[in-house]
């Protein structure tokens, strides 16, 4: 379920707001949205599999604050994530 680093590699160039940057808002933002989409995938096969219920509610909360606080310091970014990544705002 864990993301692959080949994945990661791939999130991290296209989200990248600078040379070696590997830990800008976007950047974990994406990794926590592609994370959250193999967790749903996974649970549609295993509707009881409690921990990795859990497991997505805390991806979904620390993507909500990452969000909330790139949408305070700034809006242009947010937005742009927001398109980018197809998330409701």
């Amino acid at each position: 379920m864990a993301l692959t680093k080949e994945e990661k590699q791939d999130i991290i160039t296209k989200f990248a707001q600078a040379k070696g940057d590997t830990g800008s808002p976007e950047i974990q933002i994406a990794i926590l949205s592609k994370e959250v989409e193999k967790l749903q995938g996974h649970l549609t096969e295993n509707k009881h599999d409690s921990p990795a219920k859990r497991g997505i509610l805390t991806k979904i909360a620390k993507r909500r604050r990452l969000l909330r606080y790139l949408s305070i310091h700034n809006p242009e970014r947010y937005s742009e994530i927001i398109k980018s990544l197809g998330l409701k705002k």
